[in-house]
């Protein structure tokens, strides 16, 4: 490989690497510009490698030694919140510009031109069609959901708590109360009173009204409800 041929191809992909991270960067994601542009780089100095040696190699040996490596860089932005998973776009994006930078790092540079623009049209094309789907879901009644509240009291507001919950819960049609326990809390003298809910229909307004009457009661420190996967 001729070195004019060498710097070409690592200013694409650093430029296309670049460009993909400065959307991430926009969006304010984990992965940002930097990130995105270091990870199509290295991937093109690592493929431009096995095209400097001398004796007959092939660069696609060291393009699956990067796609496995890209794995451990991905699971470093993947973050779980809970019930919640965090980063897997983020993670999906440093794997495109792993091929990217692959592309390049190869000489195939009309191709890591058209793969960044098909990863941007992913992120920017496909994020209003996300948006509908995740709207109508929201909306959607016909869906089985399980629930989760949280409410941090003091031990003497325990019975209360439950009172409330057996009464706004049994009184709707659609909902039964299939769980309730108490933890300790870190805080002394206090408790975490915990309710799994069964609904046949899925109603977070329901949820929203319960915390909401609930974090009106003396002594209540923390209340919280999440969608609970089966």
């Amino acid at each position: 490989m001729h070195w004019l041929h060498f710097v070409a191809n690592i200013v694409v992909a650093l430029v296309l690497g670049g460009a993909i991270g400065l959307e991430r960067q926009w969006r304010q994601r984990t992965a940002g510009l930097r990130t995105n542009a270091l990870v199509a780089l290295g991937s093109a100095l690592f493929v431009s490698l096995s095209l400097l040696i001398d004796h007959e190699s092939s660069p696609t040996r060291i393009a699956a030694q990067v796609v496995s490596g890209l794995g451990f860089l991905g699971g470093g932005v993947i973050l779980r919140e809970g019930l919640n998973v965090r980063g897997m776009n983020t993670a999906a994006t440093l794997w495109c510009s792993g091929a990217i930078g692959t592309l390049a790092g190869a000489g195939f540079l009309g191709e890591a031109v058209l793969g960044t623009l098909a990863v941007l049209a992913a992120h920017l094309a496909l994020r209003p069609l996300v948006r509908i789907v995740n709207a109508r879901s929201q909306i959607s009644v016909d869906v089985e959901t399980n629930y989760r509240v949280r409410v941090t009291c003091p031990e003497a507001h325990e019975a209360v708590i439950r009172a409330i919950f057996l009464r706004h819960i049994n009184s709707r049609p659609n909902m039964t109360l299939q769980g309730l326990a108490t933890q300790e809390a870190e805080q002394g003298q206090r408790v975490i009173v915990v309710a799994d809910v069964y609904a046949s229909e899925r109603n977070d307004r329901i949820m929203e009204d319960l915390v909401s009457r609930i974090g009106i009661e003396p002594g209540v420190t923390a209340v919280s409800w999440e969608r609970v996967l089966q």
